[in-house]
């Protein structure tokens, strides 16, 4: 698969671990919106640091996004999800149906020219 790819470049950043459970827990938020310490506690094993990493990184992409109420002490982050963020979840719940629904078998892809792709 050519690094150019659209499928290459998006699960560059989904297929890290815990990047797919923390857009899940935002998305279980108020206004799919929740603060860093509701997520750290929802994700039983993240490290501070990992989580910190991950909304970073969503963030980057365009999935999450972060306001920060520094008006009171202490300053509160909270982030949410952005309607690419929402967009995701709903591939994310067609997915999840297709594994529910099928069984899982790894097939190895024969199609190597991606304008040729059905996907």
């Amino acid at each position: 698969m050519h690094e150019g790819c659209t499928v290459y470049q998006t699960t560059q950043y989904l297929t890290k671990k815990w990047a797919l459970l923390v857009l899940f827990e935002l998305y279980k938020g108020d206004d799919y919106t929740r603060r860093f310490s509701e997520l750290k506690e929802s994700l039983a094993g993240i490290t501070s640091k990992v989580l910190s990493q991950r909304l970073k990184e969503l963030e980057e992409e365009g999935l999450v996004g972060r306001r920060v109420d520094a008006e009171h002490f202490p300053v509160k982050s909270e982030y949410f999800l952005t309607e690419a963020g929402l967009g995701l979840i709903d591939v994310i719940k067609h997915l999840k149906q297709w594994a529910l629904t099928y069984k899982i078998d790894n097939i190895d892809c024969g199609n190597q020219n991606c304008k040729d792709c059905i996907l």
